[in-house]
């Protein structure tokens, strides 16, 4: 299977929602976050560089447990601003 590129704004988007997960850890380590997600460290690390732009919803439901955010403000502010 061949994956489709991604185009600018799914990438963007993708580095937002790590600068928001990054930002809502407020200092707990990076392998304790994941530990709670029941994700590995790695994962997590690809998630807030932006070098895994799209996870999958239920790595992203579970951080945002863990983190204590709803997925409604993740979503709002993960989107692209108007032009």
């Amino acid at each position: 299977m061949v994956r489709t590129p991604l185009t600018p704004e799914e990438r963007e988007r993708g580095e937002r929602l790590g600068l928001l997960l990054r930002e809502a850890r407020r200092g707990r380590s990076m392998a304790d976050v994941a530990a709670s997600a029941g994700i590995s460290a790695e994962t997590l690390r690809k998630i807030e560089t932006g070098r895994a732009p799209t996870p999958a919803f239920f790595t992203v439901a579970a951080l945002a447990r863990v983190l204590g955010l709803s997925m409604d403000e993740l979503a709002g502010l993960c989107v692209p601003a108007p032009a």
